[in-house]
């Protein structure tokens, strides 16, 4: 039986995929597995018997990352499962900022007790004349799982799209359109682009990237774009480049008193994965993703352990081991196995950064007392028997 607790409301859809060998009302304290959304971690004790936490959504600041590889709990996220969500968005974000709808349906409101509000809308709309999209130049920072969608659909809008990711994968770069320029240098669409829109992950590299500097190479009129992290901006220096013009719209999914109420700046509250789909994209994506972790030990979207996947187990037996990424720890793991008398029939050892996890398969089942002798090995975090 393995123990699932959820710190945040997870959809349905997600949770029917669990079998009946997995109890949904576990107790934090007993979890094998936590599923979260938001809910803030960083000072919640991590318990003995926690394994895997899975974040139904991109972001994971919410998440003590490194305390949880340190313990030896992999950590999940459900990468593009609510891609297109933030996308349409992003999109509805650049026709905010250039119509201004919102202030026209304010109007209508503000006068829907007048009697004559057909003749006099005629001669207030002028006050809410925009501009189009289409033939305008936008940049795209970050051509992830969004920014890629973002990059297409705006090619589809008639606008001319540059893209900029120094970390763009092959594969990644077959799903953008032939029309996309790819930019090595970020400073080319600080200077061309009409229209910036952000999608990286807020990392000590780029918090604060949108700043002093950038904003000086910006054409006047510049329309920003950030649905990813507030921190990507440097919103005091923004609050500059809007008194001067250079900034004529920001559009951000973040509120705080910085932003809020300030003229020509448009708050959503964080709304980017809040459809229905996404909710459910994401909440499937993750416990997929914990069951095959449980279930065959396999890692897939991890974020603080590697990528590892041996299939399905067909093997008497399989252990894995969450490790520091050392020299000579994997000889040492064998070692122990060869003086158990237990024979490894198929093993893989995967990698990132500080940490390593190693699967092995066994021809015989493992003992109590040889899982004792594994995570004696110096720097094993974590053994867990999977079959």
């Amino acid at each position: 039986m393995f123990n699932i607790h959820c710190l945040n409301n997870i959809s349905e859809e997600g949770l029917s995929l669990l079998p009946d060998n997995y109890n949904r009302d576990a107790s934090y304290e007993e979890a094998d597995a936590v599923l979260v959304r938001s809910a803030k971690m960083h000072d919640m004790e991590l318990g003995e018997n926690l394994h895997a936490i899975a974040r139904a959504g991109a972001g994971v600041n919410n998440i003590p990352l490194d305390k949880c590889a340190d313990k030896g709990i992999v950590v999940f996220n459900t990468p593009g499962a609510n891609a297109n969500a933030v996308k349409e968005q992003v999109l509805a974000a650049m026709l905010l900022a250039s119509r201004d709808l919102l202030g026209g349906a304010r109007w209508v409101e503000e006068n829907a007790s007048d009697p004559d509000i057909a003749k006099s809308v005629e001669k207030a709309k002028k006050a809410f004349g925009g501009r189009e999209l289409k033939g305008k130049k936008l940049g795209v920072i970050g051509l992830g799982a969004i920014g890629r969608l973002v990059a297409n659909a705006c090619v589809e809008l008639g606008m001319e799209v540059l893209g900029y990711d120094p970390y763009l994968s092959v594969s990644a770069a077959w799903n953008i359109s032939r029309k996309v320029r790819h930019i090595s240098n970020l400073d080319d669409i600080y200077k061309e682009c009409d229209y910036m829109t952000i999608h990286v992950p807020a990392l000590d590299s780029t918090k604060g990237m949108v700043g002093k500097e950038a904003f000086a190479m910006m054409k006047p009129g510049a329309v920003i774009v950030n649905c990813a992290r507030d921190v990507l901006v440097d919103e005091e220096e923004l609050l500059k480049a809007i008194d001067d013009g250079t900034v004529s719209k920001y559009v951000t999914d973040f509120a705080n008193h910085t932003v809020v109420g300030k003229e020509n700046i448009i708050v959503f509250p964080h709304l980017g994965a809040s459809t229905q789909e996404a909710e459910e994209n994401c909440a499937v994506m993750a416990v997929e993703e914990v069951r095959d972790f449980l279930e065959n030990g396999n890692i897939r979207n991890s974020v603080n352990y590697p990528a590892c996947d041996m299939g399905v187990c067909q093997s008497a037996g399989r252990i894995s081991v969450c490790h520091q990424n050392v020299p000579n720890t994997i000889s040492h793991i064998t070692a122990v196995m060869g003086d158990a008398g237990v024979n490894i029939c198929d093993m893989t050892n995967k990698s990132k950064d500080d940490y390593a996890y190693t699967m092995l398969d066994l021809e015989a089942p493992s003992s109590d007392e040889l899982v004792k002798k594994l995570q004696a090995v110096e720097g094993v975090i974590k053994v867990r028997v999977i079959k």
